[in-house]
């Protein structure tokens, strides 16, 4: 591993691991009562991520926001507007912050910024690819 490891990564024992106990916990289940198997991985090119939050830290410089979150949502396609007619499930990524000097500007308890466009249109796997 790289002296530049950012701090939060985990080994990929752990993410099989935590894989397995969600896969054993919960796919199933979920797969049971949508009576078809569920998308639960979901992929995007580093591009499209490095354009994503270029255009987060862009325009929360323009409000004044120095230190811009991401949070990750599940989500789920509407059964009308899905092309395989399911409603499969989806993630999309949602951008925080708060002008500087505000209250609860910033670290994980950040309000939603919705003045900037969540990114969604990940492709997804199916049947999933397993970690």
């Amino acid at each position: 591993m790289g002296k530049n490891r950012p701090k939060k990564c985990v080994t990929v024992d752990e993410a099989k691991e935590m894989q397995q106990v969600w896969c054993d916990t919960r796919a199933k289940d979920i797969d049971k009562c949508m009576k078809f198997q569920d998308t639960r991985e979901f992929y995007y090119t580093v591009e499209e991520l490095e354009e994503y939050l270029d255009y987060v830290k862009s325009e929360s410089l323009k409000q004044n926001i120095k230190d811009p979150g991401i949070r990750i949502y599940f989500g789920a396609y509407p059964q009308k507007k899905c092309k395989h007619n399911h409603g499969y499930a989806t993630v999309f990524l949602a951008p925080t912050g708060s002008p500087a000097k505000s209250i609860g500007k910033g670290g994980d308890s950040a309000a939603n910024n919705y003045d900037i466009d969540p990114l969604n249109s990940g492709t997804m796997g199916k049947p999933p690819i397993n970690y």
